[in-house]
This record gives structure tokens, sequence and C-alpha cells, in this order.
């Protein structure tokens, strides 16, 4: 299923022949905050539900951590943010300086 123009995911639960199980891999990249944003848009709907909670609160887990996973989903977003905004004269900028010896 496609997410973005940046991103593409797919899921495939049938391990690899020969292993009991496969694996998910998620690239750092600036598009992995469109990720984050379906993830927080669907824990906000099964939170409001009150979808699954039961399972969690029963092995101990407390209903705060779940407004404390929220929050820290949101500042991943947050901090994804800015390389979104970054344009291609920006970006050539960048390159300019460090090919003059600059670091950024």
């Amino acid at each position: 299923m496609a997410t973005s123009s940046y991103l593409k995911s797919s899921i495939c639960d049938i391990p690899p022949r020969g292993l009991k199980m496969a694996a998910t891999f998620i690239g750092n990249s600036a598009a992995i905050q469109e990720i984050f944003k379906r993830f927080s848009e669907q824990f906000t709907t099964m939170k409001r539900r009150n979808a699954f909670l039961h399972w969690y609160t029963q092995e101990g887990m407390d209903e705060i951590e779940f407004a404390e996973a929220k929050s820290n989903m949101n500042d991943l977003v947050s901090e994804y943010q800015p390389c979104n905004e970054v344009t291609i004269e920006d970006d050539v900028d960048l390159e300019e300086d460090n090919a003059d010896g600059n670091t950024y």
C-alpha cells in the first residue's frame, strides 16, 4: 500500500523458506514522518474507543503510559518536520557551503 509519494510499504506475513518468521525494516528518512502520523491517528482512534486497552492493562500497563506514548509519537513527528520543509534552493545552498569547506 502506498502511504505517500515518498514512501511505499507492504506487508508480507509469509516467512522466507526455511525460516520461522519474517521481519520488517523501516529506514530512517524524512518520509518516515508520514508513518508516525498514521500510527498516531490510528492510536488515537483506538484509544478513543478503548479498543484492546484491556489487553494491556491486564498485563500491568497503566493508562497514563498510553498518553506518554502518544506524546512521544507527536515529538517524533515534530522532529522530522524541518526535514520536510527543506526546499531545493536550501539543499543547493548547503551543497555549496559544503564545497567551500563549511560544515552544517
